[in-house]
């Protein structure tokens, strides 16, 4: 049997050990890209290559994502390449607003993000991991991101 949660991209988290699932998708919730990494990575930090693996040429205009997401410094790196991104302010947050209420209305379009999520679910091999390679759950974790678009079509 295959060793369950060891390996590379496996980190301590409060519930355990595990590893994230980046997911960039479309208006209608169609896969763009899938990123994995260590549960106890910062997702801030992962954004930005999340957005380099996708496998549309277009950039994505906008960015929606939750608050996990809000750092001036991000704003400014993805703003450079031409992203807007757009997250709800952490409460505990110190420095001025940057967005104002316009921009976060488009958060409610963020059920889509949701609902890929809970599609890629499906696939019981993603929720809990069994491969110790890193390389093979990220391949299986696309292999069901390729699954979902051709359900959709």
């Amino acid at each position: 049997f295959p060793s369950k949660k060891r390996g590379a991209e496996v980190g301590k988290t409060k519930r355990g050990k595990g590893t994230k699932i980046m997911l960039l998708i479309d208006g209608e919730g169609l896969p763009l890209g899938v990123d994995t990494e260590s549960a106890n990575t910062a997702e801030v930090n992962l954004i930005e290559r999340l957005v380099d693996r996708r496998i549309s040429h277009r950039q994505p205009q906008r960015l929606i994502y939750d608050k996990a997401a809000d750092s001036d410094p991000l704003r400014e790196r993805l703003a450079a390449r031409g992203i807007d991104l757009i997250c709800p302010h952490r409460r505990n947050r110190k420095r001025p607003a940057t967005q104002d209420g316009r921009k976060v209305r488009r958060y409610r379009r963020r059920y889509k993000v949701e609902r890929t999520i809970a599609w890629l679910q499906y696939f019981r091999r993603l929720v809990t991991r069994y491969e110790y390679h890193a390389h093979l759950f990220q391949g299986f974790a696309q292999l069901a991101c390729l699954f979902t678009v051709l359900q959709r079509f």
